[in-house]
């Protein structure tokens, strides 16, 4: 699948930027919020939340990219997320993708939800060459990916790509380390059992860790792509 290529998925325009929020939502200058498609930067400070590491260098690299710019915004299958923010992949004049910058650069992990999938091949590549290469986020022991053995308490509630052997095999489920990994019944449409991990198999995935009422930790597959490339 081309990602720089139009498909009968969405559709695409031109909008001039005004206000960039955090590295990966701006507004227009006709009142227009947009999300970046696909994609997720570290959370600026905002109430008694604390900013996350390199929020402060996602802005400003979203800022020197976009400020003033006429942007083309192309769409996939669901147009706006449940905050009204419309959801695009943003492209410069010149031809160069934003969203694949931001990843690229490791100012912003790969982020996906049902069924907005059209460019998401693309981004991993380049958030796999990112880690590998350590850049920006990923210089940092907060976004590295971590051992499934290594998961704790403080991590309930982040985002995080964890490793580990699976263990644990039942349908729809199975163990990682000290997490419950499962795929909820909403999103097992996108999902090919038989592409699911089998037992002793080595695999990445990623999502929020959770705890469950039990006081289990857990964490939620919604797509195939919260299984990574390695």
């Amino acid at each position: 699948m081309q990602a720089g290529t139009l498909s009968v998925v969405g559709q695409s325009r031109w909008v001039q930027v005004a206000y960039v929020f955090d590295g990966d939502t701006f507004r227009t200058r006709g009142g227009e919020k947009v999300r970046l498609l696909g994609i997720n930067s570290p959370e600026i400070a905002h109430g008694k939340q604390a900013a996350q590491l390199y929020s402060e260098q996602a802005k400003r690299q979203l800022k020197a990219l976009l400020s003033n710019q006429l942007v083309q915004l192309r769409l996939d299958r669901e147009k706006r997320d449940k905050y009204g923010r419309t959801l695009a992949q943003v492209y410069l004049r010149d031809g160069r993708w934003v969203n694949e910058i931001m990843v690229r650069e490791g100012l912003a992990h790969v982020y996906t939800f049902a069924p907005n999938f059209y460019w998401t091949d693309a981004l991993l590549k380049s958030e796999l060459a990112a880690r590998n290469e350590m850049r920006g986020m990923w210089k940092s022991t907060r976004w590295r990916v971590l051992d499934a053995s290594d998961v704790k308490n403080h991590h309930i509630g982040q985002f995080h790509l964890v490793r580990g052997y699976v263990d644990g095999v039942r349908p729809w489920r199975f163990r990682l380390g000290k997490l419950s990994i499962s795929v909820p019944r909403v999103a097992r449409q996108w999902f090919v059992p038989s592409d699911l991990p089998k037992a002793g198999q080595k695999v990445t995935i990623a999502g929020v860790i959770r705890m469950s009422s039990m006081g289990n930790l857990y964490l939620s597959l919604h797509s195939p792509y919260d299984l990574r490339p390695k």
